[in-house]
């Protein structure tokens, strides 16, 4: 079984993953959260730094894009080869409101014509192989076998389904039966992305489906770090944190903004803590950056692990 760590806006960059790889293994291969090209075929300084060059890393990383233009794929793709890379992955799954409103993301699975137009583009001209991640569709899993049927057509290097529709967001049960139609069914190599949180369900996605041979896990990794080494070890987390924290506050410019950043951590990480909803309320509120290491300290070192 391959491990992928799921891309996660605002929470899995570039100094998330360094800093992930340093204290903790097992993940084969870091996906990235989205570029956004334009006609402007131009990075932004953010995704400039966000896209490093591949031999720059100690890890396999793949970067993703985000877009329904097929030159402006074909553009990124390029770019992403001229860095070093050798795979991209295509965003057909981002259910947020605005992504899905201006057709991309899983807006893509409204007009499957339109998708089939996109991906005969971007497989006739990408100087290097795709991989896609995609969702069931937009309100119903019904609309599944039809949009595999054209996925089917195209030599996908990986096709990753998370089993869900773009209206229940990450809420609700994910369709293990629609995820067994795509295993029966694909053409391509499947990865099973959903809900995992433990070893216990990997390895039951693995008796299950013995032909998938990877699984992307994202809120389950950022809420147990160390899940695929063995468990979260209370002090590498407190290391790992604390290393984050003077990594955001020399990219940020400051501690106020890189301590807000790793609060969005700690949204999944206190889970992960007995009896953490009093310090949990107090360090959600905090705007003081020694409170802030005072709450955490007092986590990691009063608190017991689940």
């Amino acid at each position: 079984m391959r491990y992928y760590f799921a891309p996660m806006e605002g929470l899995t960059d570039s100094i998330y993953r360094r800093a992930h790889h340093t204290y903790f293994s097992g993940v084969d291969r870091y996906y990235m959260p989205f570029l956004s090209p334009t006609i402007h075929r131009s990075l932004t300084h953010r995704e400039d730094r966000e896209l490093p060059m591949a031999g720059s890393e100690a890890f396999a990383a793949v970067p993703q894009i985000l877009t329904k233009v097929p030159d402006d794929f074909l553009w990124a793709a390029q770019v992403c080869l001229d860095r070093g890379y050798d795979e991209v992955n295509l965003n057909v799954g981002c259910p947020s409101g605005t992504v899905v409103s201006k057709g991309k993301g899983s807006g893509m699975l409204r007009d499957l014509e339109a998708l089939d137009r996109f991906l005969d583009a971007i497989f006739h001209g990408s100087p290097l192989p795709i991989s896609i991640k995609t969702r069931l569709g937009l309100e119903d899993p019904g609309e599944f076998p039809a949009i595999l049927e054209i996925f089917n057509q195209y030599p996908i290097k990986e096709l990753t389904v998370h089993p869900r529709v773009r209206k229940q967001f990450y809420n609700g049960n994910v369709d293990m039966e629609m995820f067994r139609f795509a295993a029966e069914h694909s053409r391509n190599p499947l990865c099973y992305n959903g809900d995992l949180t433990s070893v216990e369900q990997i390895a039951a996605i693995a008796r299950e489906f013995p032909a998938v041979e990877a699984v992307m896990i994202g809120r389950g990794l950022v809420a147990d770090p160390g899940l695929l080494c063995g468990g979260t070890d209370v002090a590498a987390l407190e290391q790992f944190m604390n290393a984050l924290l003077e990594e955001y506050t020399v990219a940020f410019g400051g501690s106020r903004n890189a301590m807000f950043r790793l609060k969005e951590n700690w949204g999944f990480l206190h889970t992960r803590f007995e009896g953490v909803d009093k310090l949990w309320k107090k360090l959600r509120k905090t705007t003081d950056l020694n409170e802030y290491k005072s709450i955490t300290a007092e986590i990691f070192h009063t608190l017991p692990l689940r």
